[in-house]
């Protein structure tokens, strides 16, 4: 049976290219328990990889159909029609076996392509590293899943308590799940005499969010003209970041102790978010004011932000979305940290604001409106005459907040990996897990061949960031 899939999510089939993969990766390195190595996680993995079954999402295909009018949709394999030896590979790292070659493993694996023929993931384990840890990089689809839902996945695969053996393999419908029968999917259509009531009620909430579109986007586009926080953007300057990419992938990777981060946003009056964005706006202006690039005009970033009240225990709990599309001045025309951290905060805040005035609804239309420049350039592979809707996509993907182990392997760091597209050649995704913020740079090999300058520069800048605050 083939489920319909939404429009945003085939958005990501449809752009998908050679030069354009979209999936989205992770990089988790694990720990080793007192008496334990990493022969013994290769070991406990190989056990898995004879039995068990297989979760849903992993079993999931891409395909079209007649029936489906051509449109993609999503067929659900059995257990058996998975060749889980192809999804599920092994890698060493030659000597000396550090990061560097690490992430030259990684680059070179988020630079292909996933079979369509098959579901749309891959996980490496990955042996070799001499300091004794084991790592294991996974990609998935980005129409299969973003960010949020692929760390939530991760979670669910893992344990808060050190001692707990005996766990599922990441791949694995848990133990504890195998006998709670199937949930009905959330998107799946409403049955029985509830259809016509919820399309009539669908239809009446629809005509009055259509009414307010017009002022929303009037006021959404004279934000974006006087260069306050909004979702859209007319003012973001060209940069080599902003041209046609190639295939190939390059990836570095750096963590920060969540502490020191938490400290200074504390002592700035800023969020955690606010001092990310900081010190990628600090280090993208070194970068490109060293390669005589930096333009007189500030970049902008697109940046996905909560708009959960922090302040209301009842928005924090509640269910469903409350996310949008901020574009975000990043103040790189300014020579000092902490003026460019200003810049950034009163423009989120002002953005935040304006999108909580907002319904679901509009939020998600003026969001739409930002990014619908990329997405066109992503359906027709090729970067456009005009301004890039933005300069760069920043990404801050919230993670676990306690220590997590696998069969008594402690998730040490996990660094997310991105897509750069046409005309964003450069991601910078972060993610926090325990007690670090990770810092995973995705790049197009042929426009970025060097991420580690980007790297020294994000440290360089928290340190700045902390001087002007008094830390």
């Amino acid at each position: 049976m083939l489920l319909p899939m939404a429009p945003t999510d085939s958005l990501f089939l449809l752009g998908e290219s050679r030069e354009n993969p979209m999936h989205v990766g992770g990089l988790a390195i694990f720990t080793p328990p007192d008496g334990a190595s990493a022969t013994d996680m290769r070991a406990m993995f190989e056990i898995a990889l004879t039995g068990g079954k297989v979760a849903e999402v992993f079993r999931k295909r891409a395909r079209r159909s007649l029936t489906s009018l051509g449109q993609w949709g999503w067929e659900t394999l059995a257990d058996n029609e998975i060749d889980i030896e192809h999804h599920v590979r092994r890698d060493a790292l030659p000597t000396p076996g550090g990061m560097t070659e690490l992430t030259a493993l990684i680059s070179r694996l988020h630079g292909t392509l996933l079979d369509r023929s098959r579901p749309l993931w891959e996980m490496h384990l990955i042996e070799g590293l001499t300091d004794g840890r084991y790592a294991v990089y996974t990609k998935i689809h980005h129409a299969l899943a973003d960010g949020a839902s692929a760390m939530k996945l991760l979670r669910e695969s893992m344990s808060e308590d050190p001692h707990r053996r005996n766990m599922s393999a990441p791949w694995q419908v848990p133990h504890s799940l195998r006998s709670v029968p199937t949930p009905v999917a959330a998107k799946s259509s409403p049955q029985g005499s509830s259809l016509p009531a919820t399309l009539w009620g669908a239809s009446r909430a629809a005509v009055g969010e259509v009414a307010g579109l017009i002022p929303t986007t009037v006021r959404t586009m004279d934000r974006a003209v006087r260069g306050k926080g909004s979702a859209v953007s007319v003012t973001a300057p060209h940069t080599l970041f902003n041209v046609p990419i190639g295939g190939s992938r390059h990836i570095a990777a750096r963590s920060f102790p969540l502490e020191r981060i938490r400290l200074l946003a504390k002592h700035s009056d800023a969020t955690i978010n606010d001092i990310i964005l900081a010190m990628s706006a600090g280090t993208l202006r070194h970068y490109l004011h060293e390669r005589d690039a930096l333009p007189s005009a500030p970049l902008v970033a697109m940046v996905p932000v909560s708009l959960r009240a922090t302040d209301n225990a009842d928005d924090r709990t509640a269910g469903g979305n409350r996310v949008g599309l901020l574009m975000c001045n990043l103040a790189t025309h300014l020579d000092n940290p902490t003026d460019r951290l200003d810049v950034i905060r009163n423009c989120m805040n002002e953005g935040k604001d304006s999108l909580r005035a907002m319904s679901p609804a509009q939020v998600l239309a003026m969001s739409a409106l930002g990014i619908a420049p990329l997405g066109m350039e992503m359906l027709v592979g090729q970067r456009g005459p005009q301004r890039p809707p933005f300069n760069i996509i920043i990404s801050n993907i919230a993670g676990p907040r306690t220590p997590l182990y696998w069969n008594g392997f402690r998730l040490d760091t996990l660094h997310p990996l991105s897509i750069p597209t046409t005309g964003q050649a450069l991601n910078i995704t972060c993610t926090s897990s325990d007690d670090q913020i990770s810092f995973g740079l995705t790049s197009c090999r042929r426009t970025v061949p060097d991420l580690n300058p980007l790297l020294d520069h994000l440290g360089t800048e928290l340190e700045l960031l902390e001087t002007g605050a008094g830390l």
